[in-house]
């Protein structure tokens, strides 16, 4: 399979204003050379460390989003760096990110994951959970976070009605939220590779692809 064809054709599919993040974790650096020679400059990881040495042996004008899970103990790792964190899902990880970030001398952009799925194995906020700590003012009091939108992953079903009930979910909390942080507040991040141009449809400025680029992921 060729990583260039297989991107081109994904970009084909996405309309203007659409962010495309190649979700590159577990994939070799040669694969991500590939895409990167085609034009590609945005990419996604879920591990610390390989994302760590994913950015010691690639072009520095790659932007890295971290899209996993994140521990707090990790987050020092990544701080100098890191271009988007997309899976703020807890107070605790949003204020360890505004130490780091402040030790590094960098405003860090992020975005905050909400639980919309059925599974509850998923992470993420609850609606009430996240609007309580929003306006607590908690957020304004951060000068080196910068808070760009919002993140969620739909339920894992067939069911459109149910995965488009998710996304709609995430639009409805993006626009509600969206009053606090003003004109920076600009992302909303959700579909994947099986799900991505009904994310569109639903509103996402972001889609985060994967196999549909890269093929399955390459396990170590």
């Amino acid at each position: 399979m060729s990583v260039t064809r297989q991107l081109e054709a994904v970009r084909r599919t996405l309309p203007e204003g659409v962010r495309l993040v190649a979700v590159s974790k577990t994939h070799p650096l040669e694969a991500i050379g590939e895409a990167y020679a085609a034009g590609q400059r945005h990419f996604g990881e879920s591990r610390p460390q390989e994302l760590l040495a994913k950015y010691e042996a690639l072009p520095r004008d790659i932007r890295w989003h971290m899209i996993g899970h994140l521990q707090t103990n990790k987050v020092r790792l990544i701080a100098p760096f890191v271009s988007l964190i997309e899976s703020v899902d807890s107070a605790r990880l949003a204020e360890t990110i505004q130490r780091e970030a402040a030790r590094c001398g960098r405003t860090i952009d992020v975005l905050l994951e909400l639980h919309v799925a059925r599974e509850a194995s998923k992470t993420g906020w609850q609606a009430d959970e996240l609007d309580a700590y929003v306006r607590s003012g908690a957020f304004g009091r951060m000068d080196a976070v910068r808070v760009r939108g919002v993140m969620g992953i739909a339920s894992h079903t067939e069911e459109e009605a149910v995965v488009r009930r998710d996304f709609e979910a995430l639009r409805e909390a993006f626009e509600r939220l969206r009053p606090a942080f003003g004109e920076a507040f600009d992302t909303l991040s959700m579909g994947m590779s099986d799900d991505y141009r009904l994310a569109v449809t639903c509103g996402s400025t972001s889609v985060r692809v994967g196999s549909l680029i890269f093929g399955e992921r390459s396990y170590r």
